[in-house]
């Protein structure tokens, strides 16, 4: 089962990829305080249909290159 992640698309000046922001919030385990940390993806974009601020669905691949290890699916 590949995982599939959501996130804003952050950077897409490179040709078929793009750098996804994915943001996750949890509470302090501790002291209960809600955070919000976040994981930069970058994703394989085929046909270059992501720009700027879409948020985005991508999942597990093969690794395409040094970075890249997923797979853009859809825009939502």
């Amino acid at each position: 089962m590949k995982r599939c992640l959501r996130g804003t698309v952050a950077g897409a000046s490179c040709t078929k990829t793009v750098r996804v922001n994915v943001e996750r919030v949890f509470r302090h385990p501790q002291y209960g305080k809600i955070l919000r940390r976040t994981v930069v993806c970058y994703a394989h974009d085929e046909h270059d249909v992501a720009v700027l601020g879409d948020v985005v669905e991508v999942v597990e691949c093969r690794p395409m290159s040094r970075l890249k290890r997923w797979a853009l699916v859809k825009v939502v």
